[in-house]
């Protein structure tokens, strides 16, 4: 067996790169990457780490003095300005801790050198705080950013463009299918208003999950605190540290009660909203795809873009299998995490530690899955004329608006009478007339009837489609 060998030290690049998040698909998330990578996690623990050190000086204990505006200043300009190159230097230092969240807090006293205010009050840093307060205030900030400016951003743009499409083809009648069968006729626009009703109601979910956290200490006790300042309202500090907005507080939402960890069930909430949103969009992928098959859209060609190596004549649906792909691969991730991440032994272990580490692959997996989609449908082009071709080869849908008509007027077994005449059968427009014709029927009625064709037999699809 003939097997390959590469420098175990070659110089990252992107094809390269282990997974194609970081690799191919690089470039698709570079919006994500800075909130959810270690480099924004080490970010967000110097942010909280920051806002707790300032709420301290603010506390009213003799021993820690308010910071002078300057300090002030100097603090919040640290997470402000916080760089890959800090984030190197707190990977230096913890290659001695074998700790990361100390490591933190030592960068942090390590910036407070030749500024004697901050020097005096160093132990002031990380104070009667576990990692977990760090880590669960860190992650929550990390969600919230993620969510707010990459993820409802990106399906924001999703709905917008369905919307658009649902408007714009809110007239085109088009054949429907259930269980794969000719059924009654609706609108292109009705189908895809659809899926932008049941986009705007999942991403309302999504918006409204609250980002919890909490900071009471090694078992939820604030077992450290008290011990410091017996008198000392720790509970309301804590709420207020973390429900003050930012910069000088966190702006998340208090979680009074916990273990050591924050008990995560708002991130299985907030996982599973967005896998549930992803199934939706699997849903439109496979069906676009569908149509695709069956002519209904065409794609917008590109230049020298090949869609098989041996059959020149394709044009391939790549970006609604692309989004479908990672969609699923989203769903798998997001799916264990919402059912790992709410189970601990007892007040603590490690694997929702392991496991919290892969938020930016399932979000990764998501967003790129919805840029993907998002290119697929800027390339769809709408062809009426195999859209009109189906319907009028499909004449026996209007066996349904006949037999109801004939219930209304107390015609004898209307529908045993449209089964035994249609079904099985090709049905052609002067079939149906002629069997309209024979009902004993108003003439108006009648009238009404003959004129209906499988492409004016949609309802009120197209007033459905240009309410959303």
């Amino acid at each position: 067996m003939w097997r390959t060998t590469y420098n175990s030290k070659m110089t990252f690049s992107a094809i390269s790169a282990l997974s194609p998040l970081d690799g191919r698909y690089a470039a698709k998330l570079s919006t994500l990457r800075p909130l959810t990578s270690e480099l924004g996690y080490m970010h967000r623990r110097v942010q909280v780490e920051v806002a707790w050190f300032i709420a301290l000086s603010d506390a009213g204990f003799a021993e820690f003095k308010p910071l002078s505006p300057g300090a002030r200043t100097y603090l919040l300009g640290l997470v402000k300005n916080f760089s890959e190159a800090d984030g190197e230097a707190i990977k230096a230092i913890e290659k001695t801790t074998n700790h990361d969240v100390k490591a933190v807090e030592y960068w942090i006293k390590s910036k407070f050198e030749a500024r004697p205010e901050l020097e005096h009050a160093s132990e002031f840093v990380h104070f009667a705080c576990t990692s977990e307060d760090i880590n669960n205030t860190s992650h929550a900030l990390q969600l919230r950013s993620s969510r707010d400016v990459v993820v409802l951003p990106a399906l924001d743009k999703i709905i917008l463009k369905l919307r658009d499409m649902a408007h714009a083809y809110a007239d085109v009648p088009m054949l429907s299918r259930t269980h794969g069968q000719t059924a009654s006729p609706t609108t292109v626009g009705k189908e895809i208003a659809n899926v932008v009703v049941r986009l705007q109601t999942a991403c309302e979910r999504i918006a409204n999950i609250k980002m919890l956290a909490k900071m009471n200490g090694a078992v939820g006790n604030y077992n450290a605190h008290l011990s410091a300042w017996p008198d000392f309202d720790w509970e309301a500090f804590s709420k207020k540290v973390i429900e003050t907005p930012e910069p000088l507080g966190l702006g998340l939402t208090f979680q009074p009660y916990s273990i050591q960890i924050e008990p995560h069930d708002y991130m299985a909430e907030l996982f599973d909203a967005v896998a549930r949103t992803n199934t939706i969009l699997i849903d439109l992928s496979r069906d676009i795809w569908g149509y695709v098959s069956l002519g209904y859209f065409k794609q917008k060609l590109k230049d020298g873009e090949v869609g098989s190596s041996t059959m020149p004549h394709k044009v391939n649906p790549i970006d609604f299998e692309n989004a479908e792909g990672n969609l699923g691969l989203a769903n798998a991730v997001l799916r264990h995490l919402s059912e790992k991440l709410p189970i601990s032994r007892w007040q603590r272990d490690l694997t929702d530690s392991t496991v919290l580490r892969n938020i930016g692959v399932a979000l990764g997996y998501a967003v790129l899955a919805y840029s993907s989609l998002m290119t697929g449908l800027n390339k769809l082009e709408i062809n009426e004329a195999a859209i009109a071709e189906d319907l009028d080869s499909s004449w026996e849908v209007l066996a349904e608006p006949i037999q109801t008509v004939m219930r209304r007027f107390g015609l004898p077994q209307p529908y045993e009478q449209l089964k035994k005449f249609t079904r099985g059968a090709a049905m052609t427009r002067e079939l149906m007339q002629g069997f309209i014709a024979g009902l004993d029927l108003p003439q108006s009625e009648k009238d009404r009837l003959l004129a209906m064709t499988p492409g004016s037999y949609t309802g009120k699809a197209s007033e459905l489609a240009r309410r959303v």
